[in-house]
């Protein structure tokens, strides 16, 4: 795979800057001719991985990038926080999981919106 078009980090330290994330993430799915129903679930899953950094991580960046795999392009969304860390990956992605009382699809709703999905933590 390989990346065409790095991006500069995007910070993520307010609610300002989810709806931010959002537009970046639509302006490039528009350029590269992503269909509408594939802009607004890239859209809609970076708006929750934003809103997660957030939340969750206190704040973080976020960077989008165009890659490139044989004749398929595409936009790979990279969140980054140095929050508290998730404890159990495995029950964070299950739905209905929430640490802050909301509906738990957050994770797990990213994930099945996406072509590829990965996620590392670890505590502390």
């Amino acid at each position: 795979m390989l990346t065409l078009a790095p991006s500069e980090p995007l910070p993520i330290t307010a609610a300002e800057h989810v709806v931010m994330v959002r537009q970046a993430v639509r302006q490039r799915s528009v350029e590269l001719g992503f269909s509408l129903v594939d802009q607004t679930k890239i859209v809609t899953a970076a708006s929750e991985l934003a809103r997660n950094t957030l939340l969750h991580g206190g704040g973080g960046r976020a960077l989008i990038d165009v890659i490139q795999d044989g004749s398929r392009r595409g936009l790979r969304l990279t969140f980054e926080d140095t929050g508290p860390g998730i404890a159990d990956i495995q029950q964070a992605m299950r739905d209905g999981f929430s640490t802050c009382g909301g509906l738990g699809l957050g994770l797990s709703g990213a994930k099945r919106l996406s072509n590829e999905f990965a996620i590392a933590s670890a505590p502390g």
